[in-house]
């Protein structure tokens, strides 16, 4: 890491005290606004640059090695596999108790199926929380000091859940828990917006994914054998002592990547040595600068205002709500199925979900692959110009996948079909939902990369909700109608919600376009 910040500080011009203002920068060309231009592949971003004879702060050229953006790409992407280490731990801790929720039952004497049940989704109802004060807190102090904050907010309430004595301590830690875990899976698209450009998206946002995807499979894998071996405490310690390392690696090898932090810390730190008071940062010049109480009043106002007045959010909000409560209504038949049914200890009941696992890196690696490049054909056929709608319509083809496996698993379960059956008829549902959800996220990144952390923020929260709360009504719903018509029904609603990715690949431009949210 010292080679790489040697590096960056090598061309970086600096303010030497004595210096006159207009050796600063004496040729950096004049620009207050960061514009657009053409190119054959795609639509460049152009960044705002310093011109002080108007009291403009901005960076020392297009090529500032201090821009996030201009980083070597070995530094980006060591940045973005510290983010996705935790984004992978975090969730890791959602699915991870599931499988010893009986040992817990048995402890506390808890028979109340409905409490088991909470007491395993609370946690992402952390989730749910979480995100709405992160994602602005980050956008007033910038990413590092959120993201560390919350990622050992995280590990601390690890420690009350391995000592919790009843279910309710238990129950108020994993929600604790789940607030701190939710900062990796809402600055993660924050920074891939700081840090890449919109052609190079698809890939990063795909690895960065992997985490709130393939955790909650790998988890019950590994908390099924601890729980069993060591007892459901240990399935919290060693969530501990992996989120403490990865948490104190983010701590010594992060850095700060918000160019809106940035500028604005370069602009208090010029107004200081010069002494000049009519400095304001580049990204500010369209606006009075506002105190920091209004910045937060407005930063905490920005996920619920893209909510309530972007269409195009909301629906895309309900419809990744409706993939996701499916994917957790999946989780809640899986343990019970394949030990009651099929004879699995709890330990082996894990492996089950390898199904959906398997189906998620291959969903993973279809988008990765393509994606970014299918944006670039479509920006090049389109004259250079580029629409964030460009991101969309592989979804079709994935939405259709996924409503397979509801009928597949459904009724070969229900017909006590050999056990490998049922769990290769979940590969389609992950194969379906990586390809739904990664379009999705990348998009709303493009939408807006400014503001990309509240934009993610307001995605997290709302499917989160219904992640936490949906499964609730699994058992009883699978009691009253049976694994064959209960995932029949999930089945015919996820064919109903097909025509979905149509609508917003057709006329997501013209509902983004016509209900403009000015968030600043």
């Amino acid at each position: 890491m010292d080679t790489l910040e040697k590096e960056s500080n090598s061309n970086q011009p600096t303010l030497n005290e004595g210096d006159s203002i207009s050796n600063i920068t004496p040729d950096l060309e004049k620009q207050s606004t960061k514009e657009t231009t053409e190119t054959p592949e795609a639509t460049k971003e152009l960044f705002p640059e310093t011109d002080l004879s108007r009291g403009i702060v901005g960076w020392d050229g297009q090529d500032d090695p201090h821009n996030p953006q201009n980083f070597p790409v070995k530094r980006k992407w060591v940045l973005l596999s510290l983010i996705s280490i935790m984004t992978l731990i975090s969730p890791l801790a959602s699915s991870m108790f599931s499988p010893a929720i009986s040992y817990v039952a048995a402890e506390f004497q808890v028979t109340e199926q409905t409490i088991l049940s909470f007491s395993v989704s609370i946690y992402i109802l952390g989730y749910a929380f979480g995100p709405l004060l992160l994602a602005p807190l980050s956008e007033v102090y910038g990413r590092r000091i959120v993201l560390s904050g919350a990622n050992w907010f995280f590990v601390v309430w690890q420690i009350g859940c391995a000592l919790s004595n009843n279910i309710e301590t238990l129950i108020v830690c994993r929600l604790l828990a789940g607030i701190g875990g939710s900062g990796c899976l809402t600055l993660g698209a924050g920074v891939i917006a700081d840090l890449f450009p919109r052609e190079q998206r698809g890939m990063a946002t795909s690895i960065w994914a992997m985490g709130p995807l393939i955790g909650p499979v790998v988890g019950p894998i590994a908390g099924g054998f601890l729980g069993q071996q060591a007892g459901w405490r240990w399935v919290y310690w060693v969530l501990l002592i992996v989120g403490a390392v990865a948490s104190a690696g983010v701590e010594v090898m992060n850095q700060e990547t918000y160019a809106y932090v940035l500028i604005r810390w370069k602009t208090q730190k010029l107004a200081k040595e010069t002494g000049r008071t009519d400095l304001r940062s580049a990204y500010d010049t369209n606006k009075e600068p506002a105190g920091l109480k209004e910045n937060m009043v407005t930063s905490f106002k920005r996920p619920v205002a893209l909510l309530i007045k972007s269409p195009i959010v909301f629906l895309l909000c309900v419809y990744m709500s409706f993939i996701y409560g499916l994917l957790y209504l999946f989780f809640t038949t899986i343990p019970g199925v394949f030990t009651k049914q099929y004879g699995f200890s709890v330990g082996l009941s894990g492996l089950a979900y390898l199904g959906i696992g398997f189906g998620f890196f291959g969903g993973l690696a279809m988008i990765a692959f393509t994606n970014d490049r299918l944006v670039m054909a479509a920006t090049k056929k389109n004259g250079g110009k580029f629409e964030p709608e460009m991101r969309l319509p592989t979804m079709t083809l994935f939405a259709c996948i996924l409503p397979i496996s509801f009928f597949w698993y459904g009724w070969t379960a229900e017909k006590h079909v050999f056990w490998i059956v049922p769990i290769i008829g979940m590969f389609p549902f992950g194969v379906g939902m990586m390809g739904v959800y990664m379009p999705i996220q990348t998009y709303i990144i493009d939408c807006y990369p400014k503001y990309a952390a509240s934009a993610n923020a307001t995605l997290t929260a709302t499917r989160s909700l219904v992640g936490a709360l949906l499964p609730l009504a699994g058992p009883k719903m699978f009691a009253a109608l049976g694994l064959g018509w209960g995932n029949s029904l999930l089945g015919f609603l996820a064919l109903v919600f097909i025509p979905i990715p149509i609508i917003f690949i057709k006329y997501g431009k013209v509902i983004r376009e016509r209900w403009p949210v000015n968030l600043d």
